[in-house]
């Protein structure tokens, strides 16, 4: 058909969903399928891409190391903004959508491809996240979502589906859950996750060990920030990429960052997620440290009351949205004083903060102190009160007359 695309650039991983997707393209659209999947610190998972992409007919195979993009203007900012949605989860899928998106276009461009396709189902978040962003950065890039087109509805199908047509599918005993990785962390849902009473396998977590079996001895662990980024870990000053994966290290060990979540969907419905985050975890807490000595009052009240909205902006997949935008140059105002160092004690699970320090710091013991000083006149305090008890008295009065 004239309408059919030409050639599409798939985001791919070379799991079961995308390597039917590549196939059913082909077979669909009669067209030219680029294969692209993006390095996010997915690690041993990337080894059998290429081949896998090259035997399922795609025409070209990209895959791009993009962690110290990710980690850097990605997860850096929204660790600026303390994001956390509906105070529990560190967002780690959600911030890794718009960076695939935004690359996939790019590729697009490169190679003349009219359309782009993902393999998010008609259920989730992902859909969403990938596609605004498509849309934020080329409006007029056609969009293939294959789960909201064809009738291969179950595993079952899709297995068949492949068999089929020769593609390679794994033979080993299938996880009862699915999962996505990257430099932040691992995410696991579906299959017995879906019964929110039951308690995840310890054997499904890969980044961490188990809180019981840390080490009786605890770790303490120094981040030093400047500008509200993380610069350094015990003095050594790594990459972005590289400071996330060695606290991921170290958070792993100690049983850090595993989070078991009811979340709300943006498409409306209800699931359970489970998720490890080390790195982030620690690199959260540090922050926050730092942060309670160098912003002002009114400033760290402001920006803790926006923490949800970000959230969302992110979760839902607005990360290239004029809000996000204009919130993010805020939030990297108030940033610039966010300079000092945070020593944490890891034990069991926990993050513990055992100091902190800056340069910045508003923090003063010659005004805060109990002893004796020379600069706070606590009289001064009477006539504060008065002032802001004036409303409560007043309506005291008032309602006493009823």
């Amino acid at each position: 058909m004239a309408d059919h695309p030409k050639k599409i650039v798939l985001a791919y991983s070379g799991g079961l969903d995308t390597s039917v997707i590549l196939r059913w393209l082909i077979d669909t659209y009669g067209a030219e399928v680029v294969a692209f999947c993006a390095d996010l610190g997915q690690g041993e998972e990337l080894a059998p891409v290429e081949g896998k992409a090259q035997a399922g007919g795609a025409c070209a195979v990209y895959i791009e190391d993009l962690r110290e993009e990710f980690a850097r203007d990605f997860v850096f900012p929204m660790l600026r903004a303390n994001a956390v949605y509906e105070g529990t989860y560190l967002l780690g899928t959600s911030i890794a959508r718009p960076l695939i998106a935004k690359r996939q276009v790019e590729i697009a461009a490169a190679e003349g491809a009219d359309a782009v396709a993902h393999g998010a189902t008609g259920k989730g978040n992902d859909q969403v996240r990938f596609e605004l962003t498509y849309y934020a950065l080329q409006p007029d890039i056609r969009v293939i979502a294959p789960w909201r087109l064809w009738d291969l509805n179950s595993r079952s199908k899709l297995i068949a589906y492949a068999e089929s047509r020769g593609i390679p599918i794994p033979v080993t005993a299938e996880k009862p859950y699915s999962s996505d990785r990257n430099l932040l962390h691992i995410s696991y849902e579906g299959g017995i996750l879906e019964d929110p009473w039951r308690e995840p396998y310890d054997d499904m977590f890969v980044l961490t060990v188990s809180p019981e079996q840390a080490p009786d001895k605890p770790e303490y662990v120094e981040i030093d920030y400047a500008a509200g980024d993380p610069v350094a870990v015990n003095g050594e000053r790594l990459s972005p990429a590289a400071l996330i994966e060695r606290l991921n290290v170290i958070g792993g060990r100690h049983g850090i960052g595993r989070v078991d979540l009811v979340e709300n969907r943006y498409v409306g419905m209800k699931s359970r997620g489970v998720y490890e985050t080390p790195g982030g975890t620690i690199l959260h807490v540090a922050h926050r440290a730092v942060e309670s000595l160098t912003l002002d009052r009114e400033v760290l009240h402001l920006r803790d009351g926006l923490i949800p909205r970000y959230a969302e902006m992110v979760y839902y997949g607005y990360w290239f949205s004029p809000e996000r935008r204009m919130l993010q140059t805020a939030i990297d105002e108030a940033q610039r004083a966010v300079t000092g160092t945070a020593r944490l004690k890891l034990y069991k699970g926990n993050v513990i903060l055992a100091g902190r320090k800056s340069v910045q710091s508003l923090y003063r013991t010659d005004i805060a102190t109990f002893e004796e000083d020379s600069v706070y006149q606590q009289a001064d305090a009477e006539g504060f009160i008065r002032l802001n008890a004036l409303r409560l008295k007043i309506r005291a009065r008032v309602e006493g007359r009823q």
